[in-house]
């Protein structure tokens, strides 16, 4: 882009403020993406949970010197140099932007919409075309009301074709993003089930995600759904708007013939004019399939012949719609993105690299295949999306980028091929301490160098979804009154999840404290990167020198600890060390009571080596409506408590005794601040649909075995069979943090989307399932909890509650984080 910022003014019907000379080139929404200030725009976008003017001020102090707001800051006089455009509505004058760019250009769009299979077909339409075509797309599924502006900004003159989507999730988002994309063509994917309660019916909804196509020369899509069928060819609305249609029935431009299964590829008859051809998509799954079939419709509506197309739809790729992060070999952090590369993709998994605590970032990269550009320029722009993240060091593997070694300023190794790295992974080159990043073309087979790097452990594994995590996270932060603060629990190893991992991400996304338990939970923390506030819940004797030297903050609780944090602080010449009053108001475990008030603030009075920063209690059952009445008082006590010690000690604190369903159940008790803890992880005291499953314990079948009537399964021959059954066999058992009540049919596991009872009692490593009637083969995986099977399932079956089932999985189950 290429905007001074008088005409982003005329553009959005803004009023600027300040300087008017400036002139940007990238557009920015989240101030965690900055890469070039002086060239940047801000658009202060005001949201749910994180409004974008909060970060004018830590943008500014970096650098930037453009912002479009909808109020202007307060203290003005702080930003003497920088422009604003006032507007009314910031996402609006985005959007507005984005479509004056667009508009700027002649380049057939074509525009995507759907319930599923959106970013898979735009992903395919490019791997079949890009041979002949210079294409700009969407990175991954950037297709919301501010993913879709940002994407059309990629637009420039050099590009032969821009494949952009669009997603709406109500009624009235579709128009403003079809003033934005304006598609020449259009292809309608699949109308599904997704986003349908703020919808009446599929009509309506399909209705509203056809008004992308109103002004479309083309529209391609499946005749065989009728609600998108009849819209299109009966809606005078669309009457100037052409269509090409496929259907596995009659009347369409192109008809699937017959469709057979076999060998893990998927055999299709196709008929469209005079032309009959055979078409092999490489993939069995119907999704993958119908996904297929629009991409060869769009190559027949392009005039492609039937042996390029089938040509290209064998080589499709599958899109890998999550990067893995899992835990590596010699204390490395693994970045699995090893099944596609072109430089979109490759930016984006940059800044999640860039993200992470270690301080040494890896890149293993295959050549970029196919690009249509140059090498050279592919490469330089390659150098430069690594050098402006500050990559540490580089593994170049392939003809290509080896070739092109000379433009990586930075400590760098190539390789021919995969196989040449794998034998030189532990001679010539080592990992140790690091972040690494995977990512190659399929026909690179990276997958291999991931299984050497990641570390080894058995086949069951705990899956942590960090966009679900970040979702649950806003979702009690929007419960919160503006000016309240959130302290967030990785106590306990995160609950289980893997406390640097999790406290990254709540890092990342601007929490503001972190709690854990005990004082080394806390250094480990600080060791790892973490700088933000970390409250110790739990300090013991001898803790404060650790306390200390890591900036963590102690609880304080008793007379004795607080004699002891005094004196380790006075020791070293230390004045006003933070600390965290505990107050006992009800739950009686640690804390003051209440008649210890005054004898608290006269010692709090008496010194200057402390300073209270905050003063909290704990709710004995906020989740329990049968204990509300308990609660209250609970509440109605601490409100009393801690107002005494702020008259006494003549200085305001934070205050604090809301948990995870407190937040949710007791709003008017927030105080200043309020604790997150198995909320984060998917626990709702309220309405579970409000939170997402964060975490998926899941496993394979190792063994499948026929047992005759009459015999036992399992230790002690708990059970027998009461008829011929067929039994898998599944590694894990107690040892792995299951409780060996779940044997002899009190527990099931999911198979295949089906439950399964678990046989026999319980061993330390494996159990057994019934699969008599299910259909499963050896390697099949099974799932202990997840999405599909709720944690809060299989504690009841364990007769316990989620926190104790979650914060029971060993640490020899591997965590694997990924994200969208």
């Amino acid at each position: 882009m290429n905007y001074s910022i008088t005409e982003i003014a005329r553009v959005t019907g803004g009023e600027l403020t300040g300087p008017d000379d400036a002139v940007v080139k990238y557009v920015l929404t989240d101030s965690r993406s900055l890469l070039y200030p002086a060239a940047t725009v801000f658009f202060a976008i005001p949201g749910e949970r994180h409004n974008g003017h909060d970060y004018i001020g830590e943008l500014y102090r970096q650098g930037v010197r453009c912002f479009v707001v909808d109020r202007l800051p307060d203290n003005g006089q702080a930003f003497p140099d920088a422009g604003f455009v006032l507007v009314r509505d910031v996402l609006r004058a985005l959007q507005q932007l984005a479509a004056r760019h667009r508009r700027r250009f002649m380049t057939p769009v074509i525009g995507i919409t759907g319930s599923n299979g959106k970013t898979v077909v735009k992903e395919w339409i490019f791997q079949a075309i890009h041979h002949e075509k210079d294409i700009v797309r969407s990175p991954r599924s950037y297709n919301s009301q501010i993913g879709v502006p940002l994407s059309v900004c990629l637009l420039d003159e050099k590009y032969d074709l821009a494949i952009f989507e669009a997603g709406i999730s109500q009624p009235g988002e579709m128009e403003r993003l079809q003033t934005v994309i304006m598609p020449d063509i259009g292809i309608f994917t699949h109308l599904g089930e997704a986003h349908q309660e703020k919808f009446h019916s599929k009509r309506e909804k399909a209705q509203e995600k056809l008004k992308l196509f109103r002004r479309c020369r083309t529209v391609l899509y499946c005749r065989d759904c009728a609600e998108i069928a009849d819209i299109l060819e009966n809606d005078p609305e669309y009457r100037a708007v052409s269509r090409f249609s496929w259907s596995e029935q009659t009347g369409a431009d192109v008809q699937v013939r017959s469709k057979r299964k076999e060998n893990g590829s998927t055999f299709v008859v196709i008929r469209h004019g005079n032309q009959k051809f055979d078409l092999a998509i490489p993939f069995t799954d119907d999704a993958s399939v119908e996904n297929a079939l629009h991409v060869a419709c769009l190559m027949l509506f392009m005039g492609y012949r039937p042996e390029i197309i089938n040509e290209r739809i064998a080589q499709l790729e599958p899109v890998a719609m999550r990067l893995d992060i899992k835990k590596g070999a010699s204390r490395c952090t693994i970045i699995n993105d090893s099944y596609n590369a072109d430089t979109g993709s490759l930016a984006i998994a940059l800044d999640l690299l860039a993200r992470q605590q270690q301080p040494v970032k890896t890149l293993i990269l295959s050549d970029i295949l196919q690009s249509g550009k140059s090498q050279e320029n592919l490469y330089r722009e390659v150098a430069g999306l690594f050098t402006e993240r500050n990559i540490n060091r580089l593994v170049g593997i392939g003809s290509e980028i080896s070739a092109n070694a000379g433009l990586f300023a930075c400590e760098k190794y190539f390789f021919a091929t995969t196989d040449a790295f794998l034998a030189e992974l532990g001679h010539s080159i080592r990992f140790t301490d690091e972040s690494i990043l995977v990512k190659g073309s399929r026909n690179f087979e990276f997958e291999r160098i991931v299984q050497a790097l990641e570390e080894k452990v058995h086949k069951t594994v705990l899956e942590i979804n960090l966009d679900a995590m970040v979702h649950n996270y806003n979702y009690f932060k929007s419960l919160l009154h503006p000016q309240t603060k959130m302290v967030v629990m990785v106590k306990a190893f995160a609950y289980g999840s893997g406390s640097v991992e999790i406290a990254s991400v709540l890092q990342f996304h601007r929490a503001d404290c972190l709690a854990v338990a005990f004082a080394d939970e806390g250094k480990e923390l600080r060791e790892n990167g973490i700088t933000l506030s970390i409250m110790v819940m739990n300090p013991e004797d001898g803790d404060f020198d650790t306390l200390i030297r890591y900036r963590l903050e102690p609880e304080i609780y008793n007379f004795r600890m607080l004699e002891q944090c005094v004196k380790a602080a006075s020791d070293q010449g230390i004045y006003e060390y933070p600390v965290h009053i505990k107050l006992d108001t009800g739950m009686h475990r640690l804390g003051f009571l209440e008649d210890e008030i005054d004898r608290l603030t006269e010692q709090l009075r008496r010194q200057s080596s402390v300073h209270v920063k905050s003063v909290f209690s704990h709710l004995a059952g906020s989740d329990d409506p049968s204990l509300d009445d308990f609660v209250r008082q609970q509440v109605s006590a601490f409100r009393r408590m801690s107002g005494r010690i702020e008259e006494q000690i003549h200085y305001p604190f934070l205050r604090h005794i809301l948990n995870s369903a407190g937040i949710e159940r007791f709003p008017e008790a927030q105080f200043d601040m309020v604790r997150l803890g198995i909320g984060l992880h998917g626990i709702s005291a309220v309405d579970p649909a409000k939170v997402r499953q964060v975490a998926t314990l899941r496993s394979i079948i190792l063994q499948i075995k026929n047992i005759p009537a009459g015999d036992s399964v399992g230790y002690n021959r708990k059970f027998f069979a009461a008829s011929p059954m067929r039994i898998g066999i599944v590694p894990i058992g107690y040892a792995d943090g299951l409780h060996r009540a779940l044997g002899n049919g009190a527990g099931s596991f999911v198979v295949n989307g089906q439950r399964v009872p678990l046989v026999g009692n319980m061993s330390m490593d494996m159990c057994a399932i019934d699969l008599t009637d299910i259909d499963a083969a050896e390697g099949d995986p099974v799932i202990i909890f997840g999405e599909e099977y709720p944690l809060a399932e299989i504690a009841r079956q364990m007769q316990t509650i989620p926190y104790e089932a979650l914060t029971r999985i060993a640490p020899r189950v591997k965590r694997i984080y990924y994200q969208e």
